[in-house]
């Protein structure tokens, strides 16, 4: 089920906050179901890939341990188990609304298609990944009714890039000369290439949160011009991030490495308390 990655679906939080819903206690129930919404389809989704996957995972140095590839859980009783989490989530996000609903099926249907075929397709694979973070901002705003901010889904978009850039290289240094049994679509790839990228999205990523928080139309929204100077927590993250991948590269995804780097903790804690003040109390 991943529980370590239900980090991910905070996304789907992000509207409540930057729409100053904060205060709206329905708005709060509604975005909270939303997100147990997304962490159970993420569970089937990672269900459905791990039975699919298990002959390729069992020659993994890391996910071999896993339960389904390791021989811990049966194929059938994880399959029971996938359906039950896919019906589960799909009825909560009816029980919010259609609109909802419609939004986390076509995320699931993109992390099917991700799994099945888009994953083996060099460029396009990072892609979905982004797409299915934005689909999570997305989900969040129609829960709560309120509008997408463009700028909102432009920096996640990015930051979304930047995150699978940055797992595909892990895996890439991982498996070294094994990359390609493992994940084929990794000889498509190289360090220098995935460097690149990753330089691109990384200053993409903190120029349009810059931008964002100095737009006239945030301005005008939040009656602030204080929200750039929660940029430095930005910059912090995404160094810290690269950091951990590049200067103490481990066995863990990098997911799963920042969730247990104590300093990138405390630095997200920090940069959400400083939106949320500036925008709710300045």
């Amino acid at each position: 089920m991943r529980p370590t990655h239900w980090v991910k679906n905070v996304f789907v939080l992000a509207p409540v906050v930057f729409a100053q819903r904060l205060t709206d206690r329905e708005a709060i129930v509604l975005a909270a179901l939303a997100f147990a919404c997304f962490c159970l389809a993420s569970s089937a989704v990672y269900g459905f890939n791990d039975i699919r996957d298990r002959e390729e995972d069992r020659q993994h140095p890391v996910k071999r341990h896993r339960p389904i590839p390791s021989g811990a859980l049966s194929v059938g009783v994880a399959a029971i188990g996938t359906f039950l989490l896919a019906t589960l989530a799909l009825a909560g996000a009816l029980a919010i609304g259609k609109g909802f609903a419609m939004v986390l099926a076509g995320y699931m249907l993109l992390n099917l298609l991700y799994t099945t075929l888009l994953k083996h397709i060099v460029i396009l694979d990072v892609m979905s990944i982004s797409l299915g973070f934005v689909l999570r901002v997305m989900g969040g705003a129609i829960a709560i009714g309120v509008a997408v901010s463009a700028w909102l889904l432009l920096c996640t978009i990015f930051l979304a890039l930047f995150l699978a850039f940055s797992k595909r290289r892990h895996e890439l240094m991982l498996l070294d000369h094994h990359a390609s049994d493992q994940r084929p679509v990794l000889t498509s790839y190289s360090p220098a290439f995935l460097d690149q990228m990753i330089n691109v999205v990384t200053a993409s990523t903190v120029v349009a949160f810059a931008l964002y928080s100095i737009a006239p139309e945030t301005v005008e929204k939040f009656e602030t011009r204080f929200l750039i100077y929660t940029t430095p927590f930005v910059l912090y993250g995404i160094f810290r991030y690269l950091f951990l991948i590049y200067q103490r590269p481990g066995r863990l995804n990098p997911t799963e490495g920042v969730v247990r780097d104590i300093p990138s903790m405390i630095n997200l804690l920090l940069w959400t308390g400083s939106v949320v003040f500036v925008i709710y109390y300045l």
